[in-house]
């Protein structure tokens, strides 16, 4: 039987005029169907795209309540990737431009990461003006296994532009988002639309599992 990576557990469809994630369990196996009932964690924001240099970088991910990474469900490619530049060979991002969501890059200590983990949750920046990407997570860490009973916190980072930074914190167990608050670093007004509107819920879902 083929073993299922669920690092690489991340399924990336457009919709309108964005984009919608699903990150967690695929399926268990490949014989017989039955339907259970799972929760998730539904994000959601509305983009707009940012002119200047430095601008138009997120990234979305969980923490437990000490600060430790659970798991990491999207990060814009440049950050991660970077970009070829003329004589010189491509470089994350953050390398280049230290302000591409740093409190990610720290807290999910990116420079240990293979370029392999990078990929399984790194995505393309919205080409669009503005969108309304979404987020679904089925409440299982990195290795597959669901969440303990407890509290967790949700993060949206994003870098407006330059040294400008929003991040929004949110706080959730496995029924209820319980609050979502906002901080800035060195805010601008003209930039300070790029993530707005970002709203969170615990729902159930029922889905088909291949078992």
């Amino acid at each position: 039987m083929k073993t299922f990576n669920f690092k690489r557990a991340v399924t990336l469809t457009a919709i309108a005029v964005c984009s919608f994630m699903a990150v967690g369990n695929a399926y268990a196996g490949n014989n017989a169907t039955e339907k259970k009932k799972t929760k998730e964690l539904y994000i959601h924001f509305t983009y707009n795209k940012q002119q200047g240099p430095g601008s138009n970088q997120y990234a979305v991910w969980i923490e437990d309540m000490k600060g430790n990474v659970v798991k990491t469900l999207f990060v814009t490619s440049f950050t991660t990737k970077g970009r070829a530049r003329a004589g010189q060979q491509a470089d994350r991002g953050y390398h280049y431009r230290p302000t591409c969501v740093p409190t990610w890059v720290k807290h999910a200590n990116a420079e240990a990461m293979s370029d392999t983990e990078i990929d399984g949750f790194t995505g393309a920046t919205p080409k669009v003006d503005r969108c309304e990407p979404r987020f679904v997570w089925d409440l299982t860490d990195e290795n597959g296994k669901p969440l303990k009973e407890g509290t967790y916190k949700f993060f949206v980072e994003g870098t407006y532009y330059n040294n400008s930074i929003v991040l929004y914190e949110g706080e959730f167990n496995t029924k209820e988002v319980i609050s979502i608050k906002k901080s800035e670093v060195q805010p601008t007004q003209e930039h300070a639309n790029m993530i707005e509107g970002v709203g969170a819920e615990v729902r159930n879902k029922t889905k088909k599992h291949l078992i």
